[in-house]
């Protein structure tokens, strides 16, 4: 048994209990342990409220419910009791799912000792160990273990196997705008492309550099470059100047700046006195220029 806890992982196997065979579940305990496998009928299994993954791929589910038709179910599920003939899932969904796809009316499981916290913590680690994880639901994990199991930066490293750089890596990725942040996680760019962006504070800058990327599909030396281009020269109109702070404008005039900033890629300024003013679209390139023109497509 040793053995097979630890293939889940330092962090996981940890927070499992050990127990003997002779703690056997019954009514007058709510929450038990085992250390042998159970057959549980899949209609007393309850999902895992606190899993982080909520969608599942529906081909992959497929694939895996006719592997499961044919060798059965390789690796058990792990649940905790509830009550009599009431569980709810530690870790396995995509099995779970998977065997009543295939039709089964039981299937084997682990059943462990959790409390909430416990609860949340093996998800959120046990979904960091899978490897198809992207980026984005990495640092969301990583993120929830910090707020809400009040882990710090080194205790999550050590609990997940990571360095505290490659921890504090992955959250950065979640002050990226929102934008930036559906194309990380679907793929559209790499970790390496997010990296580099994340090293400009200004936010249009950024989205003008991840629609440069995406548009002409950079490498991340690319975008390395650029980032270094830009943040080296003083290209971006600064704040502090009487023609663009505007201390006095509206929340509609505000919203409608961060509304174009985004549309074009680069930082809008509006001016307006209430009844007429301007709107200054500044461009870093001829590049940027022709780029801009095809969106006005002028």
């Amino acid at each position: 048994m040793s053995k097979k806890r630890n293939a889940l992982g330092r962090g996981l196997s940890a927070l499992l209990s050990d127990t003997t065979e002779s703690e056997k579940l019954d009514e007058s305990t709510p929450v038990a342990s085992t250390s042998g496998v159970n057959e549980i009928l899949l209609s007393e299994i309850q999902v895992n409220p606190f899993q982080p993954r909520k969608h599942f791929d529906e081909t992959a589910l497929k694939e895996l419910s006719e592997s499961i038709k044919v060798h059965g179910i390789i690796q058990p599920l792990t649940v905790r009791k509830l009550s009599k003939n009431e569980y709810q899932l530690i870790s396995g969904e995509r099995r779970f799912q998977a065997s009543k796809m295939a039709g089964l009316k039981a299937v084997p499981a682990y059943v462990r000792s959790a409390d909430d916290q416990q609860m949340l913590e093996m998800a959120l680690i046990e979904n960091i160990q899978r490897e198809n994880l992207n980026p984005i639901e990495i640092a969301v994990s990583y993120q929830r273990l910090i707020s809400e199991i009040n882990l710090k930066q080194e205790e999550l490293g050590a609990r997940v196997g990571k360095n505290r750089s490659t921890v504090t890596n992955y959250l950065r990725l979640l002050k990226l705008p929102p934008a930036i942040q559906i194309a990380l996680r679907d793929n559209k760019i790499s970790m390496g492309h997010a990296r580099a962006i994340i090293n400009v504070d200004n936010t249009d800058t950024q989205l003008y550099i991840f629609k440069k990327t995406i548009s002409e599909d950079l490498s991340v030396r690319k975008v390395e470059e650029l980032v270094r281009q830009m943040m080296s020269s003083p290209k971006e109109v600064s704040s502090k100047t009487p023609e663009t702070s505007a201390p006095t404008a509206s929340r509609e005039i505000k919203q409608l700046q961060s509304t174009l900033s985004s549309h074009f890629g680069t930082k809008v300024n509006i001016k307006s006195d209430g009844k007429k003013g301007e709107i200054k679209i500044p461009f870093y390139s001829v590049e940027d220029l022709n780029r801009i023109l095809e969106i006005f497509k002028v």
